[in-house]
């Protein structure tokens, strides 16, 4: 067998997606070129490593042990990196950081501009997926750094308090629910909503809400941004769900308003996640540090 480290990033990429299609862009590779780098990786091990089906890949036994062996590889080859990156003048390594929607749109964009400023030889490879996919992801040591809400259970990773946020409902300034003070979410499912993009982690976190009740959500129109979905929402295109963080600054400028959301789930303490702290390359542990020192003073600290 001859994998080379392109091979071995790109089959993680594939696993972790769910699909090839996925996999492919996240290694920046043309779809026919990363099927191509499976099936030779297949061929080389004279056995199948994804099972393919209609909704994506899955790994067979022997890749789940391929895919195992891969990311203790990737990782030391990382540390390889960071400590030649001194002598050879470039990147001194990369941290890899799973995010939840609220914190990668509201808090971390500041967060990481002042940590990459400072640190020049460090990138950050950020993700965005579910608060309870990040916890496994970390747990499996996919990720240096996860960025979860508060709510989820995180196990036996290390915890830290981070942001706290809420989610609330916007209207457009004209609209009925403009006079109401808080709701239920499952009480404006009748309307049509504005929303992100259906792959993204909050517009799936909300469709599953809505799921449970049986009344799906009529997303109307989807869009890369919060403050994209508060410009539809000025329209009155449909309703939009977005940090309150994010309608404090629309108000300002738009016609909506915010409406309260009486959800449990509405009130977001986001809490970074490690799995060892010790076992952090350096960079890891001094963006960790930048995380904390940058969280709400209210919060308080805690681990778990």
């Amino acid at each position: 067998m001859r994998f080379d480290l392109a091979d071995l990033s790109l089959f993680r990429h594939v696993v972790e997606a769910g699909s090839i299609t996925h996999g492919a862009e996240r290694a920046n590779l043309a779809l026919a070129a990363a099927s191509t780098r499976i099936r030779n990786m297949e061929g080389a091990l004279g056995a199948p490593l994804l099972v393919r089906g209609r909704h994506g890949v899955t790994p067979t036994q022997a890749g789940r042990t391929l895919l195992q062996h891969t990311r203790m590889i990737l990782a030391q080859a990382e540390r390889l990196r960071e400590d030649l990156g001194a002598y050879a003048g470039g990147l001194a390594g990369q941290v890899r950081v799973l995010s939840n929607t609220n914190a990668l749109t509201e808090f971390l964009p500041e967060t990481l501009s002042s940590f990459l400023t400072s640190h020049p030889h460090v990138s950050v490879d950020l993700e965005e997926r579910l608060s309870d996919e990040i916890v496994g992801l970390i747990a499996e040591g996919v990720g240096d750094i996860g960025i979860v809400a508060g709510t989820v259970d995180a196990g036996r990773l290390t915890t830290y308090p981070f942001h706290s946020d809420r989610f609330v409902l916007v209207v457009a300034r004209e609209h009925p629910l403009a006079r109401r003070g808080k709701i239920g979410f499952t009480d404006v499912l009748e309307y049509d909503f504005v929303g992100l993009d259906r792959a993204s982690a909050i517009q799936r976190f909300l469709a599953s809400k809505a799921e449970r009740v049986g009344r799906p959500i009529r997303l109307r129109v989807q869009l890369r941004s919060f403050d994209a979905v508060c410009r539809l929402v000025e329209c009155n295109v449909g309703l939009g769900v977005v940090p309150e963080t994010t309608a404090r600054r629309a108000i300002q400028t738009m016609a909506i308003k915010a409406v309260d959301l009486t959800d449990s789930w509405a009130l977001r303490k986001l809490t970074i996640c490690i799995r060892d702290f010790e076992a952090l390359p350096p960079y890891a542990q001094q963006l960790v540090e930048h995380m904390r020192a940058s969280a709400d003073p209210q919060r308080g600290m805690s681990t778990q």
